[in-house]
């Protein structure tokens, strides 16, 4: 049977689009050929062809923990854990392209290296993309929590998505999870209660500092 060429149920996104400000466009033109990382497509532009594997250690030029940060926004998370944790390789996985250029400011700015980025649907990636068992941390920070009720079917935190989390993470990997909305929080835990994947105390924590 051959691979779904690309997903057909709601995503958990609405891919935006923008101009750069000049800043970003001069920190795109100098370091996006080497932080931002292109894969074969199929469907939409955001859609990664289902038999395309990231080979880390030739993207990032070593082997090191992975940790894979979806939805890494405008990159302050990312580029702060990557500065803190030069010996891990770090992918941010994000679709509004403004958000992937001011990370390459940031990242400039903060001399780190260890940081990757992609425009893709992070769903698909964790299915196809990463070889099974090849992350060491899976990050979402206040993923859009689709408030209104009739759009909670595109929350990306759900059983179906927690067992595509579970097939990317290595044994004893972690998958940390922030939220602001209290209604999206239950959710995440009623997920993680309910997977057999993975162990889950059912406490609160506050964010940590990687996340704000």
């Amino acid at each position: 049977m051959e691979p779904t060429p690309y997903r057909t149920e709601p995503v958990s996104f609405t891919r935006r689009g923008g101009r750069l400000t000049e800043r970003q466009q001069s920190a795109w033109d100098a370091t996006a050929e080497t932080f931002v990382l292109d894969a074969p497509r199929h469907g939409p532009n955001t859609s990664i062809d289902p038999t395309y594997v990231l080979d880390q250690e030739a993207t990032f030029g070593r082997k090191a923990p992975l940790v894979v940060e979806i939805g890494s926004g405008r990159g302050e998370a990312i580029v702060h854990a990557a500065s803190e944790h030069p010996d891990w390789d770090f992918l941010g996985l994000e679709v509004y392209v403004p958000g992937v250029a001011q990370t390459l400011v940031t990242a400039r700015h903060a001399g780190v290296t260890n940081v990757r980025l992609m425009i893709v649907n992070a769903a698909e990636a964790l299915s196809t993309m990463l070889p099974p068992g090849s992350v060491h941390e899976l990050r979402i920070w206040f993923p859009d929590p689709w408030h209104k009720k009739r759009h909670n079917k595109r929350r990306l935190i759900t059983p179906d998505f927690a067992a595509i989390a579970a097939r990317a993470l290595a044994p004893g990997g972690v998958w940390r999870l922030a939220t602001d909305w209290q209604d999206y929080a239950d959710q995440m835990r009623e997920v993680l209660a309910g997977s057999t994947d993975f162990e889950f105390s059912g406490d609160w924590a506050p964010a940590s500092k990687d996340a704000r």
